[in-house]
């Protein structure tokens, strides 16, 4: 096999476009029998050869071999090293054009081609935005009734749309209309191929509330059809409707007004029935989602007291005995959202001896390093934003003060300082209570190592020795664990109360080592 591939490669290159096509043909043939036995091998000599622009030359609507030409393409471009050298070789264009051919075999392999350069490649994603294939793509799919057709359109589809600008083409070009009239005729459909179309759909709509500009379109100010079309999917009875209708809302709720808009306008109570109908032995993907979107929601500070005085910290609180970490996670965030400058409910939540003892629980989750973290910003957040001695004592009970020295040493700015802020606060609230448990873990030696550090920044030395100065302010000479050497270098400084990072917007991942979540989370599947 390998002389005849290297023959027809070396014939491909010299071959014209007016040779004969069993000639032509003959070269194609060869090339994917050596594909499908061995593709890596056969693409790395394929690229070597040069023959992929001489591909592109052959992609001609009228031509026999077309078909050929784009099902080698398409299994070529399964290899994640020849997407690139296809974008290169000038292959886009011939396929895009191609998406108007009327031949069936043509269209499918030709959307293959195109479906796999676009995935996971940032440079083919670009060179498409310059095209027209949002349009064609669009107008392809409302001409198809064959379920395998309608498949391989969304298989191009969903890589194309996860690039902003062609997001916002195509919902220009009218795609989010089709996917919901899908949505609409299949909902009640217990065929096989009607419920992977509804999944695919629902996904897909979810894909597109992901850019900026295209979610904006669409929540047109709460009034839009496409996002009351959305609302409905909630309360739904499918599983698969109930998760894209919290994700959408989720993805709606990055922006402030639309936050204040949706809470005005009931969508936590939805919320939190669709949470009730998961709390035993529930979806846990639906779960996810819509915790996603009620930390989302909670972001806002004219929505905090609204969501709490709703019932949110309950609703959310049944599921504190989830052993599902990415339920875990949203669930920390969500009641660290709501508690932000909100000292009744910290002080309410703090008191709580089962969610402490939790949150103490899953501080020492080390194989979920995001539940750990968040579960550390919790527990800093609760005393932060209660100042309440009953918090502290709570959480002294529980065993969480170690956690919030060990905090202290993270290697993320924002959760050291939190975690210096909630010890300063301890230090001078209740330090006879604690007193024990910060030597036993070491706080002073922590401290000494934070402020010798040329790598610390600033602010951490700040704050390390602002709360020197808590621990020494606490009697007259202070703790005897707390060495003299702190208390000559000690300045009088006000203790700062602390508070959540800059509002942000950007993609969290549950797995991120430890990683501090900014405020606002786009929601994926």
């Amino acid at each position: 096999m390998g002389d005849n591939l290297s023959e027809a490669l070396k014939k491909l290159k010299i071959i014209s476009t007016d040779s004969t096509a069993d000639s032509l043909e003959e070269c194609l043939d060869c090339l994917l029998q050596a594909l499908a036995q061995n593709n890596m091998e056969t693409s790395e000599k394929i690229q070597k050869s040069g023959v992929l622009q001489v591909l592109a030359s052959l992609l001609m609507p009228q031509s026999s071999c077309t078909a050929k030409v784009a099902n080698i393409i398409a299994e070529v471009a399964r290899n994640e090293f020849m997407r690139n050298p296809c974008v290169d070789a000038g292959l886009i264009p011939p396929l895009v054009q191609l998406l108007n051919c009327k031949d069936q075999e043509v269209l499918l392999h030709t959307g293959r081609a195109l479906g796999n350069i676009c995935y996971d490649s940032h440079s083919s994603k670009e060179q498409f935005a310059y095209t027209n294939i949002a349009e064609e793509l669009v107008k392809l799919f409302k001409k198809q009734i064959e379920h395998d057709k309608k498949e391989m359109i969304f298989e191009v589809l969903a890589p194309l749309a996860e690039n902003d600008v062609i997001k916002l083409q195509l919902v220009e070009a009218g795609l989010v209309e089709c996917l919901l009239e899908i949505v609409q005729k299949t909902v009640d459909s217990d065929k096989e191929d009607d419920i992977a179309e509804l999944k695919t759909a629902s996904d897909l709509m979810v894909l597109l509330l992901l850019g900026d500009e295209s979610m904006q379109k669409l929540f047109e100010g709460g009034k839009g059809s496409v996002f009351q079309r959305v609302l409905s999917w909630i309360p739904s009875n499918s599983h698969q409707l109930q998760l894209a209708g919290a994700l959408a809302i989720a993805n709606f709720a990055r922006n402030d007004g639309n936050c204040i808009h949706m809470v005005d306008n009931g969508i936590v109570q939805k919320l939190m029935d669709l949470l009730d109908r998961h709390v035993e032995d529930g979806n846990v993907t639906v779960q996810h989602a819509a915790l996603s979107a009620l930390r989302n929601l909670a972001i806002p500070v004219v929505n905090k007291a609204k969501m709490l005085s709703a019932g949110v910290a309950e609703a959310v609180l049944k599921f504190l005995r989830s052993e599902m970490p990415p339920v875990q996670f949203k669930l920390l965030g969500t009641l660290r959202m709501l508690i932000d400058a909100q000292a009744e409910a910290a002080e309410h939540l703090g008191k709580n001896v089962k969610l402490v003892e939790r949150l103490v629980e899953w501080c020492e989750t080390k194989d979920h390093a995001g539940v750990m973290g968040e579960s550390n910003r919790l527990l800093s957040a609760l005393i932060r934003h209660s100042k309440s001695k009953d918090v502290i004592r709570t959480i002294v009970q529980s065993g969480g003060i170690k956690h919030l020295v060990t905090m202290a040493t993270s290697e993320h700015v924002i959760m050291q300082n939190e975690a210096l802020v909630a010890l300063a606060l301890i230090a001078a609230l209740d330090l006879v209570t604690a007193e024990k448990d910060l030597e036993n873990a070491q706080l002073v030696q922590i401290l000494h190592r934070l402020l010798s550090d040329d790598r610390s920044a600033p602010e951490i030395k700040y704050n390390s020795m602002v709360l020197i100065c808590a621990l020494i302010g606490s009697g007259e000479a202070g703790p005897v664990w707390v060495p003299s050497r702190f208390t000559r270098a000690c300045p009088q400084e006000k203790i700062p109360t602390g508070g959540d990072t800059p509002r942000d917007t950007h993609k969290d991942s549950d797995d991120s080592p430890e990683a501090p979540q900014e405020d606002v989370e786009s929601a994926e599947n």
